[in-house]
């Protein structure tokens, strides 16, 4: 089995030194967002005294041109705290810290999609947001192959690994289970996990969220998620289509509503919002994934329950739609609705901001709304 070097060290010897007192001092780990969109980084300092709340979290700063955010010339770049989570890897009193990014004139950083995700979710906040999106990853080994995959072929095919059990089915459930404790003990809001239909591929599920909070707990569970795989030695990929053939791709469903669409009678909100998103396909799709569209062009292919990604399409309980109806929403007459278009590697805040763009604000066409100024 492919897993790394650094997974089979003597972890007892470890326990040794983090056993040891900290004298009332306390370790910060700043976590951020790369210059890839997609990676985060970390790193760690020392306060005198553990941190009540985000305001008691200073500043700090990193080398942006080591994380494809800077010149070298001007590399400095501004971490801003946002969001505190206990330590679920030092344990109680440390700290772990999703930060912004901000440049050397204090603009956000490219791939500070949250900057202007918080605005919107501002402007909208009456409308009381709630999310719950559904993260698909795949474990790799360090040689990139599948974790559990044979290694020079392939596993049955697809049937028995969807929420399977047993050794044959299943591969990686130390993982998935720890990474689930350790959120729940750093305080993300994650709500369930399952295997899915490829083996090797999982899923966890983050929410309700209301508004900039679901970005900020799915970016902190996907943390969380790279360091306890850096623990067991293998890779947690976000890829949209990992394995090329007759496999399902990995996305992350974005399940929605608003105030009004939780009360009775909120199905006409729901319907209303899903005509909005119709005719604002393209744009979703460009926002869906780091490149535009051309990560989830892999995945939706109108196969492996998915919808095409040239074509908008919704219905009742039908996962080859770009938006599904649950069906008990559908009895109800009232609930929320899933977009099932989402890439795994998509930003948080890059889809629920255009969600509310699109829903809520009533934005039309490709081009976005500057709302600086309101």
């Amino acid at each position: 089995m492919s897993v790394s070097h650094s997974s089979r060290l003597n972890k007892l010897v470890r326990e040794q030194y983090m056993r040891l007192p900290q004298d009332g001092r306390v370790q910060v780990t700043y976590v951020w967002i790369d210059g890839s969109g997609e990676g985060v980084r970390c790193k760690s300092r020392t306060l005198e005294k553990e941190p009540k709340s985000i305001e008691d979290v200073p500043e700090w700063n990193f080398d942006g041109s080591s994380t494809a955010q800077a010149e070298g010339s001007n590399s400095d770049m501004f971490l801003v705290p946002v969001c505190m989570f206990r330590d679920p890897f030092c344990l109680d009193p440390n700290k772990l810290v999703l930060c912004e990014v901000l440049k050397y004139n204090r603009k956000p950083a490219e791939t500070n999609l949250r900057h202007t995700c918080k605005k919107v979710m501002d402007l909208v906040k009456d409308s009381h947001p709630w999310f719950g999106m559904e993260q698909e990853y795949t474990l790799l080994g360090i040689n990139g192959h599948p974790y559990g995959w044979p290694d020079n072929g392939f596993p049955g095919p697809q049937g028995p690994y969807y929420c399977g059990v047993g050794a044959d089915k299943v591969y990686g459930r130390d993982i998935v289970e720890s990474h689930y404790k350790a959120c729940l003990y750093a305080g993300v809001k994650i709500c369930g996990t399952n295997a899915e239909v490829m083996p090797s591929q999982w899923e966890f599920q983050v929410g309700p969220c209301e508004g900039i909070e679901m970005g900020d707990h799915l970016w902190m569970a996907r943390f969380i998620l790279h360091r306890v795989c850096e623990d067991f030695g293998v890779v947690a990929t976000l890829d949209p289509k990992p394995m090329t053939g007759n496999w399902n791709g990995a996305g992350c469903h974005t399940n929605y509503s608003t105030e009004e669409m939780r009360r009775e009678g909120g199905l006409k909100h729901i319907e209303a919002a899903i005509e909005k998103l119709s005719k604002r396909h393209d744009y979703h799709i460009c926002v869906y994934d780091p490149r535009g569209g051309r990560d989830n062009s892999r995945r939706l292919t109108g196969h492996h329950e998915t919808s095409n990604i040239f074509e908008f399409s919704a219905g009742v309980a039908n996962r080859g739609a770009s938006i599904r109806i649950p069906r008990q929403v559908g009895q109800d007459g009232y609930g929320y609705f899933e977009d099932r278009r989402p890439a795994a590697n998509c930003d948080p805040y890059a889809v629920t901001e255009a969600i509310m763009r699109t829903t809520v604000l009533n934005e039309t066409g490709v081009e976005t709304k500057d709302y600086a100024d309101h």
